[in-house]
C-alpha cells in the first residue's frame, strides 16, 4: 500500500511539475473555478499527503512501515535465526529510506507551483 500511494503522490507531483513544461508547447487554461479548485482542494491533499509518508518513514520502531521499524523486525528475526526474512525485511529498509529524497523534490514541486500558482486572495 506505501508503494501505491507514493507512486501515486510522485505521479500526482510530476504531472503538476510537468504543467509549465507543457505549457510552452500547448498552451492549458484553467477556468478561474478549476484554477481554485486545483489551488483549494488538488495540493493542500498532496502536500498532506507527502508529509504524511516522510512522517511515516522517519517515525520510530513503533511506528508500522517506518525504517526504523523495518529494521527492528528484520534484527528480530535475526535473533529467531530466520536470516532470509531478516534480509527481505532489511532490503525494504533501504529501499523506502531511499525514497526520502523523491518526496522532498515532490514537496518541494508542489510547494514551488503553489507558490507561483496559487496566491491569496484569488
Amino acid at each position: 500500500m506505501l508503494k501505491q500511494t507514493i507512486a501515486a503522490c510522485l505521479t500526482a507531483a510530476g504531472l503538476i511539475a510537468l504543467a509549465p513544461a507543457a505549457s510552452a508547447q500547448t498552451p492549458i487554461t484553467l477556468s478561474p473555478e478549476e484554477s481554485q479548485q486545483l489551488c483549494a482542494e488538488w495540493l493542500p491533499k498532496l502536500t498532506e499527503r507527502t508529509t504524511k509518508l516522510t512522517d511515516r518513514i522517519n517515525g520510530g520502531p513503533e511506528i508500522r512501515g517506518s525504517v526504523a521499524n523495518l529494521k527492528a523486525r528484520a534484527e528480530d528475526q535475526r535473533k529467531k535465526n530466520h536470516n532470509d526474512t531478516a534480509d527481505r525485511l532489511q532490503k525494504r529498509a533501504d529501499k523506502r529510506s531511499g525514497r526520502l529524497p523523491e518526496l522532498t523534490a515532490a514537496k518541494q514541486k508542489l510547494d514551488t507551483f503553489a507558490g507561483a500558482h496559487c496566491k491569496a486572495g484569488k
